[in-house]
């Protein structure tokens, strides 16, 4: 018997290295195929039916800006809001927003989704200077931005605490928050001055929690009041609002982390996304 397990050895040790090998040329692979889907963006199979966004085009060492062909060229950019996390569909208000406008005629192409989980204002800062987000948001002309609420709110973190926070500490982050958050509506415009940018209002998570419904209504006002003073000198640039959509329907819009959009709550912001796009585009004909 132990001569049979000795025998055995090699041939289990040959299958251990073989399936250790293709684990990791298939890791590799996908790390390519990842970095590739962010420096190459391809767009979205089910709303881009139209031109394909092919390799970084240069002129004077810089991007081309997309070709002015009548199409929406989405891309979205931030944190988990923007992500989608907690849409049990996986489409969160970018691709639904996609499907709403082209359920009404527009030929769309959502280019990426950019948006990372627990992203900060920080984090996104330095984000915008990366080669290949700045190219995704070049060959864009519908920009959407969702940020803030980890600086605010930990990330839905503050509902773990043993005391809850009160106006005075939620709004202590706010000076230096919405600082960023206006160097980052200015940055993304530079980027691409051509585009129409729609940021994200923020709404309260904790609206029906007793301890932070006060404080968490009036750091999130004071937050999304910033956001407009910028919003308001710029062209192309609009909040879409959130704060009244989920004030009186959390336990309709919330999924279960209390923290993020359900799939109906991010239907309901997608419907705000295109009403704000219509808005913000002259009507074909108008002449404006």
């Amino acid at each position: 018997m132990k001569k049979r397990n000795l025998d055995s050895a090699p041939w289990i040790w040959r299958t251990i290295s073989t399936v250790s090998i293709l684990t990791t040329l298939l890791l590799l692979f996908g790390f390519g195929y990842a970095i590739k889907d962010v420096i190459f963006p391809e767009g979205d199979a089910q709303l881009g039916t139209g031109q394909q966004t092919t390799s970084p085009a240069k002129e004077n060492g810089q991007s081309k800006p997309a070709v002015n062909d009548g199409k929406i060229r989405m891309a979205v950019i931030g944190d988990s809001l923007a992500r989608g996390t907690g849409d049990d569909e996986g489409l969160g208000f970018v691709r639904r927003a996609g499907n709403l406008l082209k359920d009404q005629g527009y030929d769309v192409q959502v280019l990426n989704n950019m948006g990372v989980n627990g992203l900060r204002t920080d984090a996104l800062l330095n984000k915008l200077d990366e080669q290949g987000v700045r190219y995704v948001l070049q060959q864009s002309n519908f920009i959407l931005l969702s940020i803030g609420a980890n600086d605010l709110f930990q990330g839905g973190q503050v509902l773990q605490g043993e005391d809850a926070p009160t106006a005075e500490t939620l709004a202590a982050a706010l000076p230096e928050t919405s600082k960023r958050l206006q160097e980052i509506l200015k940055k993304v415009k530079e980027i691409n001055p051509d585009a129409q940018i729609a940021y994200i209002g923020l709404y309260n998570p904790f609206g029906d929690v007793k301890e932070l419904k006060e404080p968490g209504n009036a750091v999130v006002a004071a937050w999304n009041d910033a956001a407009m003073k910028v919003l308001n000198n710029e062209d192309k640039m609009t909040l879409v609002p959130t704060f009244d959509l989920f004030e009186n329907h959390l336990g309709q819009y919330l999924s279960s982390d209390h923290f993020h959009p359900n799939g109906e709550g991010y239907e309901q912001i997608a419907v705000r996304i295109a009403q704000e796009y219509q808005a913000g585009t002259p009507a074909e004909g108008s002449g404006k």
